[in-house]
Order: C-alpha cells, then structure tokens, then sequence
C-alpha cells in the first residue's frame, strides 16, 4: 500500500497487457490493409449472397431442386441476364461507331459548311481552324493513348479476374452457407441462438428490400427515358435509357449522372428535344423523389437524409462507386442491429428488430 500522498505503481502486467492491446490493434489495421482487395472482394460477394440466396431457397425449398443445383441454374440465369444487359448496351454502340465512321467524310464535309447541329457549333466558335492549330497536340494524345493500351488491356484482365473470384466466393457462400451459419449458431446458447437468428433474417430483409426497390426503382426511370427519347426521336435511345437506368442504381448523384448525356444527345440533335430533356428530368426526378422513393423504400430502409449522406459519402471513400452502391443497405443493417441492442439495454426488446424513426417491425417493411 503507499503512503498517503504517494501515487500506487501501475503493475508492470497492465503495462504489458497495454502494450501487447496496442501492438495487436495496429497489426489487425496492417493486415487489413494489405488484404483490403481481398476484403473488399468478400464484401462484395457477401451482399450478392445475401441477394441470390432468397431465389436459390426458393428453388429447394419449394421445388425440391438440391442446393447445388439451384444455386448453378440461378448463377447462370444471373450471368445471362447481366450478358445481354452488355449486349443491348454495347451492340447500338458498335453499329453507330460504325455507321459514324462510313459516314466520317460527309459529316465533315458538313461541318465545314456550317450545315447540321455539329456545323454551326463548328463555324460559331472557330472550331475547324482550333483543329488545325492543335493538331499536333491532338497526334501526340492518340500516341499516349496507344503507348497506354497494355496497361488499360491489364486494368481489364484484373477486372474480369476480380469479377471471376467474386462470383466464385458468392457460390461457395451460397453453397455452404447454411451449414457454416448452423455451425456457428450451435456455440451458442438458446436464447442467443434464437434472437441471432432472428435479426440476422432481419437484416437480409433489409439488403434484399433495398436492393430489389433500387433495382425497380432503376428499371422505371430507363424505361420512362426510354420512352421519352422515342417520342423526341433522339437517337441513341436504347444506349441511353440502360445508361439512365445504371446510373440511377447510384444513390444521390446517379439520376444527375444519368440525366447529363442524355440532355446533351438530345441538344445535339435539336435543341427542342434538349430542352425538353431537362422538363422530362426535372419532373421526372421530383416524381422518384417524392412518390417513388416513398412508396418503395421508405419502409424498407428508412433513413433520414443525413445517415443516407453520411454512409455514402463513407462509402465512397472506402469501396468507390461500388462502396456508394452498397452503403445504404449497409445503414440498414447496422439500423436493426442498434436498434435491437438497445431495446435489449432500455428492457423493452420486442419481439423482432423495428427500423426507421417509426420503429417499424421489419417483417411489415416493404
């Protein structure tokens, strides 16, 4: 015991358990940078298990397929919907890369008469002869470009092969999923067991609510373009509404994102259609807002506009695009989880996890 006044002396195991803490912490942090492709691809192939899995349960539960089985034919359904996705996406574009390129020497000709869209934009601000001042700068960018190609052939091999071990990783958990979970559940107690259970249904709900509303969400606002780029007769429709519908999937700045090309396309081909692309988006994005996005997401991921803000921006700059794609439904899981955590701490735990400000249980989400 020490004296009065004097301080007792911290025991040298503290002093080593602190240390041995700390050199632990930094460690974990070192190798989850070094692994963070990794991580990043079981992130990934997490949330697209978490999607896959309710059609594949379906499959064996209620048409007696086995798990293998299922889980193949809904991955090959999968990849061929997103191929001819590709296919509708890059076909228009290979056929009109082509026809511009027969058609090269007349749209220049044009051009350089002042005559169509491009030509008046070409004798109003001295493009032509902008052209010939820079020409050289303009075959010195060509050249980089293509002393550049291996490394965008490498970027692209990378990317297929990431793609690859995702959709790898994503079969496996599907496969096994349920007897590692069962494996897991097993250690603990039964009440534990039950309430894991329970919110970890819960929080599937939540990604595969979001997901399937976002995507519908996505498919209205391409269809709807699509339709008003077919009215305008603005070429590139088809091109142009996948690309709105893509980039709607984006939270936050996806319907700008989308709605850019379009107004511009639609300028290029008269400037009516351009100005009535901006009235179609503006009243368009005022309809997603306000009743789309009501009606299908609220009650199935219902954030408010800061969480929404802040776990995208959060995203953004952990995972990219991609973090931005996956940091609502993240929001939403972590939501039921505090949310059941602290109706465990206030004594008033209900029967299943509530989200949203309105605490709704979340089998009547969505």
């Amino acid at each position: 015991m020490a004296g009065p006044g004097e301080r007792n002396p911290i025991p040298w195991r503290v002093i080593f358990a602190t240390i041995f803490a700390v050199l632990a912490v930094w460690i974990g942090l070192s190798i989850l940078r070094e692994l963070a492709r990794i991580v990043t691809w079981l992130v990934v192939a997490g949330f697209l298990a978490v999607i896959l899995t309710p059609a594949v349960d379906f499959l064996v539960n209620k048409l007696r397929f086995r798990r293998a089985l299922a889980t193949l034919l809904v991955f090959v359904t999968g990849l061929g919907l997103l191929a001819a996705m590709l296919y509708t996406f890059i076909r228009p574009i290979a056929d009109q890369a082509a026809e511009f390129s027969d058609n090269f020497p007349e749209y220049v000709a044009d051009a350089r008469a002042g005559r169509g869209p491009v030509g008046g934009i070409v004798t109003r601000y001295d493009l032509d002869e902008r052209l010939e001042q820079n020409q050289d700068r303009i075959r010195d960018a060509i050249n980089e470009l293509g002393s550049n190609s291996f490394d965008i052939v490498r970027s692209l091999g990378n990317a297929l092969a990431a793609g690859l071990t995702i959709f790898v990783l994503a079969f496996l958990m599907i496969l096994q999923g349920p007897q590692i979970l069962a494996t897991g559940l097993n250690v603990l107690r039964d009440e534990r067991r039950e309430r894991v259970k329970r919110v970890a249904g819960d929080c599937t709900k939540a990604i595969t609510g979001y997901m399937a509303g976002n995507l519908l969400i996505s498919v209205v606002a391409g269809t709807a373009t699509f339709i008003f780029l077919f009215v305008a007769d603005v070429p590139f429709r088809g091109v142009l509404a996948l690309w709105v519908a893509f980039a709607d999937l984006i939270p936050l700045v996806g319907a700008t994102l989308g709605a850019i090309p379009t107004i511009i396309v639609a300028f290029l081909h008269s400037t009516v259609a351009g100005v009535a692309a901006i009235i179609f988006f503006v009243v368009y994005q005022q309809f997603e807002n306000h009743v789309l996005q009501v009606t299908i997401m609220s009650r199935t991921v219902n954030l408010n506009p800061l969480a929404v803000l802040v776990s995208v921006l959060c995203g953004v700059e952990l995972f990219g695009i991609l973090g931005a794609l996956l940091a609502i439904p993240v929001a939403g899981v972590i939501q039921v989880i505090v949310r059941d955590l602290y109706d465990e701490r206030t004594g008033r735990l209900k029967p299943e996890p509530t989200i949203g400000s309105e605490e709704i249980p979340v089998s009547e989400a969505g």
